[in-house]
């Protein structure tokens, strides 16, 4: 008699290459997380190959760039050269000031807004939170040491 007589499944062989069959079947399962090989991205390829070209600006960089650049106006008779930022404050307070309730109304949260922030604290004056790390450093140097 031969071994596969007397057992009534296939032989050890035929069972690991099914097994492996069920493997790989197991790992081609397509679902969430888990798209279709062919759409996979492929290994050292990049998934944005293009990407974002360099020197590309932001929308705030582009603003802060518009804002600071320079142009001429007349003030009193005279010709000045001045940023488009100074130039829009300076039309917002004289419209402000004219009487126009829309600009009034901006002026004025623009100011509360300004007024609500902390003021910047000197660089050189550490403040109430870094004095409380210095003392605590201070004391555990002076505990290490004794």
């Amino acid at each position: 008699m031969s071994g596969r007589d007397r057992n009534s499944g296939p032989a050890r062989s035929e069972r690991n290459f099914e097994d492996s069959r069920e493997d790989e079947r197991e790992e081609r399962r397509v679902g969430y997380g888990r798209p279709p090989v062919a759409t996979q991205f492929r290994q050292g390829v990049s998934g944005n190959p293009r990407g974002r070209p360099k020197g590309a600006r932001n929308f705030a960089t582009v603003v802060a760039a518009t804002l600071g650049e320079r142009i001429s106006i007349t003030e009193n008779g005279r010709r000045k050269r001045i940023t488009k930022l100074d130039a829009a404050v300076k039309q917002l307070v004289n419209r402000a000031a004219s009487g126009d309730a829309r600009s009034l109304q901006l002026l004025l949260g623009l100011m509360q807004t300004i007024e609500a922030r902390p003021a910047p604290s000197d660089p050189q004056q550490p403040s109430e939170a870094d004095r409380e790390v210095i003392r605590d450093v201070l004391r555990r140097m002076s505990e290490t040491s004794s």
